[in-house]
């Protein structure tokens, strides 16, 4: 039951991701001034190796991370 779970919830983020290229080439979203920023956590083990393009997303990314852990925690205390 999980697996079909996520597995619907795999292909359902691909393809949102997929019409959100689709959408932003085709509708002109193109801005010649825009700024991307973002951030994100990869763990190895323990140890979080946090990067972003600012600090603030990188300390977004590592609370993030941090929630992550302790929902997975739970749910593997459970």
């Amino acid at each position: 039951m999980l697996l079909e779970i996520g597995f619907v919830l795999l292909i359902f983020g691909v393809a949102l991701v997929f019409l959100g290229v689709i959408l932003a080439s085709t509708c002109g979203l193109k801005k010649e001034n825009a700024k991307v920023e973002g951030g994100g956590v990869v763990l190895i083990g323990p140890i979080p190796i946090v990067f972003g393009t600012s600090s603030k997303w990188a300390v977004v990314a590592l609370i993030l991370a941090i929630v992550l852990m302790l929902l997975s925690l739970s749910f593997f205390l459970r």
